[in-house]
């Protein structure tokens, strides 16, 4: 009898080491990983925050097949290393069954390149090479937002219905600046071939004196200007144009130029008349969908949404929808139940997880900024335009052929 008793002891001892916890079996973990120090957290944080607010929604409804959907941040300081560290420690350690972030695209390369290998799903959030969803892509990577290619040609296809024929080409010398610049000129050349190109000015990431490059741009006499900046850049170059009265004699272009983050980092002093493109404001389109959306996060977090939330907030939808539509956690049917996946109900409308290269088909705004009466703080968009994402987005074809297939 004692050794019947010490056999069931040890049995059920293995069971308590080997079983999963309650906790574990209960939820849906996902880890996040991007930049929260610095500069780059004025965009990360929205991600994270849109994210929070879809996932207390979707729990305060029962959740996803009896579980309630987590997350687990880390800050990856906008180091590729240590984002890729940290993404290893999420999978190999903790255990996550999705991998989520960043806004730096040499850590989202590396962390792609690593969820391809244990294959677990990863949601790019916020980086902006095409390679991510392009020339790199595979089945275990996805995109909710979009990248230089895609931006760079939604402004080739609004500058083409306008007037301006002469252009210059200005930027930040990196990756993101050339490929935006790029973007923008190959297909608005192919789109428009009477426009020229009179010039090139490149600066070193980080510069903030812009006016001996303002007086060799205004000498040239372009009748618009490309700006390919981001960041600060973006925000330094608005001020200088300001400043030496560029904004009034040339008009100039920078993606994202109408978005609220550069916006509330100038305030009042930002220069009306700058065009931009982006994939979310909280003010357009007025839909009650967008209006519900933009009132519930200020509510909760005391600000307005920017592009960013948007991006976290569908890549929870996307997440929750995609398991609950696999009926299980096998990542392959998740993988599976994302791709083609249709999102009837944003805060923009109607947008699809495309099959073929798991790249969000997102609307981009194309406007002007202008001082409103309704906005004290801030600048907003004026003549505002819908580009769909038909327009400008790669096809298939394209992106198939990119990756030599």
């Amino acid at each position: 009898m004692k050794r019947l008793l010490l056999l069931l002891s040890f049995g059920l001892l293995g069971l308590i080491v080997v079983a999963p916890s309650s906790h574990a079996a209960n939820t849906i973990k996902i880890g996040i990983i991007d930049s929260y120090s610095g500069p780059p957290a004025a965009y990360s944080q929205d991600v994270v925050d849109g994210f929070k607010m879809a996932r207390d929604k979707i729990n305060a409804k029962g959740g996803v097949l009896g579980k309630k959907l987590e997350y687990t941040t880390r800050d990856e300081k906008f180091k590729p290393d240590v984002g890729l560290a940290m993404a290893k420690e999420l999978v190999m350690k903790e255990g996550v069954d999705v991998l989520a972030g960043t806004i730096n695209s040499a850590t989202a390369l590396a962390i792609s390149d690593f969820v391809k290998k244990e294959k677990v799903p990863f949601f790019a959030t916020n980086a902006k090479s095409d390679r991510i969803t392009g020339q790199m892509g595979h089945r275990y990577v996805f995109s909710t937002n979009e990248n230089t290619a895609m931006a760079g040609k939604a402004g080739a296809v609004a500058l083409a219905k306008m007037k301006f024929t002469k252009y210059w080409i200005a930027g930040d010398d990196y990756e993101f600046g050339h490929a935006i610049a790029d973007g923008v000129w190959n297909n608005l050349k192919a789109l428009k071939p009477s426009v020229q190109l009179l010039g090139q000015t490149w600066w070193k990431v980080g510069e903030t004196d812009f006016t001996p490059y303002i007086t060799a741009i205004v000498a040239a006499k372009p009748d618009f200007i490309i700006v390919a900046t981001g960041g600060s850049g973006m925000v330094n170059f608005q001020k200088a144009a300001k400043a030496t009265g560029l904004a009034d004699k040339i008009p100039f272009y920078q993606h994202t130029a109408i978005e609220i983050t550069v916006g509330q980092a100038l305030g009042m002093d930002a220069p009306e008349g700058a065009y931009g493109t982006a994939n979310y404001l909280f003010y357009y389109p007025d839909t009650p969908a967008n209006k519900a959306f933009a009132a519930e996060f200020k509510k909760l977090y005391g600000r307005y949404p920017k592009m960013t939330a948007l991006y976290g907030y569908i890549t929870a939808q996307y997440i929750a929808r995609g398991f609950q539509k696999a009926g299980s956690m096998n990542k392959e049917k998740f993988i599976d139940a994302v791709e083609g996946m249709v999102l009837d109900d944003t805060p923009v409308g109607k947008i699809e997880m495309r099959k073929c290269d798991h790249q969000v088909t997102l609307p981009m705004f194309w406007g002007v900024t202008k001082k409103s009466p309704q906005y004290k703080e801030f600048l907003i968009a004026s003549d505002l335009v819908t580009i769909p994402a038909s327009e400008y987005m790669p096809t298939c074809e394209q992106v198939m052929k990119t990756r030599g297939q």
